[in-house]
């Protein structure tokens, strides 16, 4: 029997050392991955308003920006750069739409979303605004629908999404599972990406709860980190956060490496696997590209008005993410050469919506109509609107109207003529929400106004007014005691006297953290629609100033 020499014996090793150096050669050799995301569409498929922040600190600019036409022609540029290139969202793709897309039951905007091989969006609170079994439909595809009259109206076979919405901290009560899928995987250029989802986990307090019965909603980077093992089994070597919850900060929105980040989203982002070194946000409708702990932040504005070009090195196999970099880029018609398919898609849309959202409401006064705030909370656009739904329901006993300002999601334009559209009045109110009429003791009514401030935050959630209501508050004093009086035609508000109000069945079941609303006795469900009271309101109040600010505030911020 003849044994081996020692060189022959040394052959095996020696190639299998060679073969390691190379494998950890290929190893090494980052690989260019490219991302562009959106976060907080809502429908627009159109262009819109939008104020361009100035870099230099200059006044800031009134621009029409975003649209689906002018996204899908930056992204058509894109792909000629990298046809591998991933599109996803974070959240609020449809909910709280303009005319064009919620006449068609957001149907429109789902199929402009295949159009343009969106990937994975982030489940956001608005597209429960139907409720789970619509989220689920517009997911799925058909026609068993909540909104009968608007669903398979545009085609007949409507098949749904092509992409995936992701919750990974959206469970079904009765089942324990989750509600809908928490990661998808996609391989780019050989590299396996992790794309993980969650949406805000105080979504119960800003969608109708009778649309989420069922559902729980989980800490979010809880539920971010129990999927990171499963997705690394599946073979992930990078693992992207998307998050339908936001910040805000004053830094600009094209500054890479923003450190002055707030809000809910730094809290999640501290708590993420170390491995996740990009989250892409939504929810606060803010521009921004930040820095946390060292991982990049980042969030588009709303409505399409910009999108967030993120380029990544990845190692394969080795989870390593080296170098992001990240772009908020302004969306403008014209800037890039346009997409034909997208074009001819929205021109056939326009042509078959054209006389439903052409059709003239009012002249106004004055025009644009304006959400913004004062510095006391109030803003013309809500006094009008809150003016509008108790017109609309004093033969129901109604004294007092009120708005929540999360539901104002346009300012309210006009035509060259000062005369508003129905497209442009059902900008202004698109949820399709009804008002309710209830009874209030004057305390309960004390007790709502002082909900609008919470306790360690800044910013607050300022109800809108009717004409002959109005108060006072003090920033000065503490949480919970900041109303310092209240009036309704000039008298006082007696804390054990009912008052009969006004409010949509979004506020009537509590949202937005108002539970003293849910609490209202003598419930009366008009079925009225609150966008049916304010155009009633613009055409009954033509010619005499609707749209202009009272000649006295309703809320009076005390020095």
């Amino acid at each position: 029997m003849m044994t081996a020499t020692p060189t022959v014996r040394l052959l095996p090793l020696l190639l299998a050392i060679a073969l390691a150096g190379c494998a950890t050669q290929a190893v090494q050799t980052p690989v260019d991955i490219n991302l562009v995301a959106m976060n907080d569409f809502h429908g627009n498929l159109e262009p819109s308003r939008y104020t361009l922040a100035n870099a230099d600190g200059g006044k800031a600019q009134a621009i029409r920006a975003g649209g689906v036409e002018a996204v899908a022609a930056a992204l058509q540029a894109w792909r000629k750069e990298d046809k591998e290139l991933l599109f996803v969202s974070a959240g609020d793709l449809v909910g709280a739409s303009p005319a064009m897309s919620s006449l068609w039951a957001d149907e429109p905007t789902i199929e402009a979303m295949n159009m343009l091989d969106l990937r994975v969006s982030a489940v956001g609170n608005h597209e429960f605004d139907a409720g789970r079994k619509e989220l689920l439909r517009q997911q799925n595809g058909g026609c068993d629908s909540p909104r009968p009259a608007k669903a398979c109206q545009m085609a007949k076979d409507y098949r749904g999404a092509k992409f995936t919405y992701l919750a990974a901290n959206v469970v079904d009560s009765a089942t324990g599972k989750p509600f809908i899928p928490g990661f998808r995987i996609e391989e780019v250029k050989g590299i396996k990406v992790g794309l993980v989802g969650a949406v805000l986990q105080d979504t119960r307090s800003v969608v109708m709860a009778s649309g989420i019965a069922g559902l729980s909603f989980g800490d979010e980077a809880e539920a971010i980190n129990r999927a990171i093992p499963e997705m690394r089994r599946q073979g992930a070597d990078v693992i992207v956060a998307l998050v339908h919850e936001g910040g805000t900060t004053k830094d600009h929105p094209t500054q890479p490496g923003c450190s002055n980040l707030t809000g809910p989203i730094v809290g999640i982002v501290r708590k993420l696997d170390p491995s996740i070194r990009l989250v892409i946000s939504g929810h606060s409708h803010q521009s921004y590209l930040c820095k946390v702990d060292g991982r990049t932040v980042t969030q588009a504005s709303s409505y399409g008005h910009m999108l967030t070009r993120i380029g990544m090195k990845v190692q394969k196999g080795a989870g390593a993410v080296g170098e992001i970099k990240v772009e908020n880029v302004l969306m403008k018609q014209g800037d890039y050469p346009a997409d034909d398919k997208m074009a001819a898609f929205i021109a056939k849309l326009k042509d078959s919506s054209r006389v439903a959202l052409n059709r003239p409401v009012a002249r106004l006064a004055s025009a644009p109509v304006l959400r913004k705030q004062n510095e006391a909370g109030e803003a013309p656009l809500g006094n009008l609107i809150a003016d509008a739904v108790l017109a609309a329901t004093r033969n129901l006993g109604a004294r007092i109207g009120f708005m929540n300002e999360g539901g104002i999601r346009k300012d309210l334009e006009a035509g060259p003529d000062k005369v508003a559209a129905f497209g442009q009045t059902q900008a202004v109110l698109p949820f399709g929400n009804t008002l309710v009429v209830m009874d209030l003791s004057g305390a309960q009514i004390r007790a709502l106004l002082e909900r609008q401030w919470k306790e360690g935050s800044s910013s607050a959630s300022m109800l809108q007014v009717s004409q002959g209501f109005s108060y006072t508050w003090d920033e000065k004093r503490p949480v919970g005691s900041r109303v310092t009086g209240i009036t309704l035609d000039g008298k006082p508000l007696e804390d054990g006297k009912t008052y009969r109000i006004v409010a949509n069945n979004f506020l009537a079941e509590g949202g937005d953290n108002f539970p003293e609303f849910g609490k209202g006795t003598n419930r009366l469900e008009t079925g009225l629609l609150d966008l049916d009271a304010f155009t009633d309101y613009l055409r009954n109040t033509e010619g005499q100033g609707a749209s202009l600010a009272p000649a006295a505030p309703r809320i009076i911020k005390t020095r």
